[in-house]
């Protein structure tokens, strides 16, 4: 089939969704890959606290600050053109990261792959919007999402086993190879979607991007999808291992298998977010109601596990890594609001400030960790209980200016 056919009904999933998926199963993967990978290579590299934080998080801020840029492109060239050159630009860093010999090497390899993979959640999300009808978004863009915790998976134990055969290193080289072997099958394989933007100036294109920010529905979801989304990824992509280790008292083997648990959770939450939702809204319960109630309760989780309790550190992480998931929702209370045309840019506009918190609450929490001195390689559980509990301060009036806007 050529590129600019619209494919059957039947064959959608096929040729859209898998290879999409594909893409975030990577990017998910990359982004949660130095939870195991982090001490590794602090070893073999010296690296502080502060170090790690910056070295993981630069992921964040360079895959954030192309958001909206992205979302311009998405709109006017499409998913399928844009993401399969990005993702090689996320291989050419992955391959630098390979061979980085200090903290300047891993923090330019780390913040090419964020730019790389900048587009493996927004181009599906927009070629969800050309080929689906609006009622199956939720659950399309948790099929997506899905692959993501797949991903996330994939960066606990099994990097952790990979390491008895390789390296660190290893590890980043096969992710380059595997990384520009995805972008050729998007290139080939996916079809285009309607798209009307290019008879659009890129002037329009930006206003539309005020438009979005000025909105009054866009002020009463982003506040409190960015406080949660960017926790749940600040502490799963790196912190999560290292407190399972000092305050959990895991050994590396039980860590990983923790970790694989949260992340197999928030694959689950992932795709029951959006399948619970749409039949939730059959039943009178809306989609924007049902996603607050799944954050508070993320929120509730991540009080206890900033104070340290732990009964049973893996039904925890499950909890946790399934109701961190439920955010994720926004996506599709945004888009429904807005015209299909401009879905790349409405994703790509709550997602430069889920980005740009991410950043922010993952290299903090290195920060204040670095303040504490450490006893036989452990930071301290009240240094944990700041460094973790300092960023809930601002999720939790989030919240309450959630329920007062739903009100």
């Amino acid at each position: 089939m050529n590129p600019g056919e619209r494919p059957a009904p039947a064959i959608l999933g096929l040729q859209v969704l898998l290879p999409f998926a594909g893409g975030y199963f990577l990017s998910y993967l990359y982004r949660s890959v130095n939870a195991v990978l982090g001490g590794e290579i602090a070893a073999s590299i010296t690296l502080e606290a502060a170090d790690i934080g910056l070295m993981t998080s630069v992921y964040f801020i360079a895959f954030g600050a192309f958001q909206l840029p992205l979302g311009v492109l998405l709109d006017r060239f499409g998913p399928r053109r844009v993401e399969a050159l990005l993702l090689l630009v996320a291989a050419a860093g992955a391959f630098c990261v390979a061979r980085a010999d200090g903290v300047a090497a891993l923090v330019a390899g780390r913040a090419l792959v964020g730019v790389g993979v900048s587009s493996c959640l927004m181009a599906p999300l927009k070629a969800n919007v050309q080929f689906f009808s609006r009622h199956q978004l939720p659950l399309m863009n948790g099929i997506i999402l899905g692959a993501g915790g797949i991903g996330a998976v994939a960066a606990t134990a099994p990097v952790h086993a990979a390491l008895a055969v390789t390296d660190w290193r290893g590890v980043y080289a096969c992710l380059a190879g595997l990384t520009a072997v995805m972008a050729g099958l998007l290139w080939w394989i996916v079809p285009d979607g309607p798209t009307a933007a290019g008879g659009t100036s890129m002037a329009d294109q930006l206003r539309a991007i005020g438009r979005i920010f000025a909105d009054g529905g866009f002020h009463r979801v982003a506040p409190l999808t960015v406080a949660s989304l960017g926790y749940f990824m600040a502490v799963q992509g790196l912190w999560a291992g290292p407190w399972l280790r000092d305050v959990a008292a895991l050994a590396p083997s039980q860590s990983a298998g923790a970790l694989a648990t949260v992340a197999a959770a928030m694959a689950l939450g992932y795709l029951l977010t959006g399948a619970i939702g749409v039949r939730l809204e059959r039943r009178g319960l809306s989609l924007t109601t049902s996603a607050g109630i799944g954050m508070a309760a993320f929120l509730a989780l991540s009080l206890a596990m900033a104070g340290g309790w732990v009964p049973a550190p893996y039904l925890c992480g499950a909890l946790w890594g399934f109701f961190g998931a439920a955010s994720t929702a926004s996506y599709a209370i945004l888009t429904r609001r807005f015209d299909g045309t401009l879905a790349g840019r409405v994703n790509t506009s709550l997602n430069l400030l889920v980005f740009l918190a991410a950043f922010a609450i993952q290299w903090g929490i290195g920060a204040v960790l670095g303040r504490f001195d450490r006893i036989d390689g452990h930071w301290p559980a009240e240094a944990w209980t700041l460094a973790l509990g300092l960023p809930l301060l601002p999720y939790a009036l989030a919240l309450l200016w959630y329920i007062r806007r739903q009100r």
